[in-house]
């Protein structure tokens, strides 16, 4: 299937490493510039270079801080005066949720939710901000926001709200910027294979003695009991992006292997 997407231009938000990375590659690979945000030059520039010469494309490392709006002003000026334009941004500049972040109610204090608010949730919304004009002058766009399954699940307050707020800041979008040929949805990954997941692997399996695979088998509860791998994700979001799409708006795309025993309509 041609997806349509050769020549189209995209801004990825945490396009240095993970999951942002791995999608930064798949559009790429398709026939899509590329520019890549985050917040560390050294790591954006080594990004870029590589998947340039993986896929043949333009690819640029803009450095990034999707918590100041000028910064991303900035971000969003400079892909259009490289690239002629934008056709799509995908929002992937989050920090990870990790075990160590309190999630009892006790702990959870009103700065542990503030900081992630203000990090997903706002972050997304200040490069959608920038980027939508652009999308309604031309009259066609995608916008994909990367959140996360722990807005199914109520293991964390503040993991819950961040999740949820990129969900609801999703259907606002689709609903008003529907009529402009903007499709704008919000993915849902699980536990996924990243270079910080096998790096704690990695770890792991050498104080313990264990094999890498046989950690990663206990991790995978899904109902096809293996990890999804972020390049698994990026297929997903590769699709979204592209014109033939147009039929899925204002809708969450689970990508994390199914939920056993959940029904979810």
């Amino acid at each position: 299937m041609d997806l349509g997407l050769s020549g189209k231009r995209a801004v990825v938000t945490g396009g240095s490493r993970g999951i942002g990375f791995a999608i930064a590659r798949s559009l790429a690979s398709e026939g899509v510039d590329v520019v890549l945000a985050a917040r560390g030059a050294e790591a954006l520039e080594l990004a870029a270079k590589t998947l340039s010469q993986q896929t043949g494309r333009r690819v640029i490392g803009v450095p990034t801080d999707t918590g100041d709006d000028e910064s991303v002003g900035a971000l969003v000026q400079r892909t259009v005066d490289e690239l002629g334009g934008v056709d799509i941004l995908v929002n992937a500049a989050a920090t990870p949720w990790s075990a160590g972040k309190p999630s009892d109610f006790a702990s959870t204090t009103d700065d542990v939710v503030r900081d992630e608010f203000e990090i997903k949730v706002l972050g997304y919304l200040r490069t959608a901000r920038a980027v939508a004009p652009h999308l309604v002058e031309q009259g066609w766009g995608r916008i994909i926001n990367i959140s996360g399954l722990g807005a199914r699940q109520a293991n964390s307050i503040a993991q819950t709200v961040r999740n949820v707020g990129v969900s609801a800041l999703t259907k606002n979008l689709a609903d008003e910027l529907g009529p402009h040929g903007v499709n704008v949805t919000v993915v849902h990954p699980g536990l996924t294979r990243t270079e910080r997941l096998v790096d704690r692997l990695t770890e792991q399996s050498e104080a313990e003695g264990v094999p890498v695979a046989e950690l990663e088998s206990r991790l995978a509860t899904n109902s096809i009991h293996r990890l999804i791998d972020a390049s698994e994700v990026a297929d997903v979001v590769t699709f979204l992006a592209s014109p033939r799409s147009v039929g899925i708006t204002g809708d969450a795309v689970a990508v994390g292997g199914g939920a056993p025993g959940a029904v979810y309509y």
